[in-house]
């Protein structure tokens, strides 16, 4: 299997010799008509690679976009799960002192055994 770089350059090779063939043989001259009154007359591959200039422009500026609104989702994501994390931390915290004051108002263990062996004895 190819590496990622080499199968690259086997295919941005195999466009470019194609494209370097079709220049070859599509030099003529033809007319665009941009606007009613405005004609521009250049050869076809001249306006072949203006076409797919634009489109390769058009191309990536939908990728940025999109890169953008998927960074924008991300980050909202991200945030969500902070203020999660920050809500169960102070649950976290409110559980412990709770279990504390219970400890504090509980006698010892100890304290209790002797006092059950106590009166388990008077009995």
């Amino acid at each position: 299997m190819f590496p990622v770089r080499q199968l690259n350059f086997v295919i941005i090779f195999i466009l470019g010799l194609g494209l370097v063939l079709f220049a070859i043989q599509n030099s003529e001259p033809a007319t665009i008509q941009i606007l009613p009154n405005l004609e521009v007359k250049a050869p076809v591959v001249v306006e072949f690679l203006l076409a797919v200039g634009l489109g390769a422009i058009l191309a990536w500026l939908f990728s940025v976009w999109t890169q953008l609104q998927q960074n924008l989702i991300s980050s909202q994501k991200v945030r969500q799960k902070n203020m999660e994390i920050r809500e169960l931390k102070s649950k976290i915290e409110n559980y412990q002192e709770e279990v504390q004051s219970l400890k504090l108002a509980l006698p010892p263990a100890a304290e209790m055994q002797t006092k059950d062996l106590q009166e388990a004895n008077a009995d």
